[in-house]
């Protein structure tokens, strides 16, 4: 279902990047993407309609990469929702980043093209979306592409474990009883009607 998504989601995607200049990678900041969506858009979908997916992504790379303290931003349109990279100095502390990205979705989020956009600051998702783009123009092959997508998406949006349908905690201990052989079980039973005997005797004392 997974790769069915992305291969929708890449056959309906156009990227664009837009580069100011060339920032080195920060190493020192935290592994975890830093993002922020854009929520509160007043989104006007016959605006965003008269748009090509490549020309929306122009538009929010070039917006993005015009604000000030932002050396250059990539934008990747699927559809209605959009991925907004942004190039930063490395040498900035995680809240003046925080302020940063916070201005770019605030300039967005007004924007009909800014519907649904995710800000993100992470130099190493940016540069990752930006691989994508050359992949994509240098026809790459699908599955490469697939699985790049799949590990973005992956930092973005983590998978949720399932969660047990069995929300009655008496049921829980039949379970594993349940999986046991005949011989155990019935071990267990009596092991456990023998306990309740001798609960219900001192009671009873």
């Amino acid at each position: 279902m997974k790769n069915l998504l992305l291969t929708l989601i890449l056959i309906s995607m156009l990227t664009a990047c837009t580069q100011k200049q060339t920032t080195p990678e920060n190493k020192n900041m935290n592994d975890m993407p830093q993002t922020m969506s854009v929520k509160d858009s007043h989104i006007n979908m016959a605006d965003i309609r008269q748009y090509t997916d490549e020309e929306r992504a122009n538009y929010l790379a070039n917006l993005a990469g015009s604000l000030p303290n932002v050396n250059g931003a990539t934008a990747v349109v699927f559809g209605t929702l959009a991925l907004v990279g942004i190039d930063v100095d490395k040498d900035l502390d995680r809240s003046r980043v925080g302020t940063i990205k916070y201005s770019v979705a605030e300039s967005i989020k007004n924007d009909p093209q800014g519907a649904g956009a995710i800000v993100i600051a992470d130099p190493d998702l940016t540069g990752r979306i930006k691989a994508v783009q050359q992949d994509i123009e240098a026809g790459k092959p699908l599955q490469g592409i697939m699985n790049e997508l799949s590990a973005i998406i992956g930092r973005l949006i983590p998978e949720v474990p399932q969660m047990n349908e069995n929300h009655n905690p008496q049921e829980a201990p039949e379970k594993p009883k349940q999986e046991m052989d005949p011989a155990s079980r019935n071990e267990l039973d009596k092991e456990q009607q023998d306990q309740s005997n001798d609960h219900m005797h001192k009671s009873s004392e």
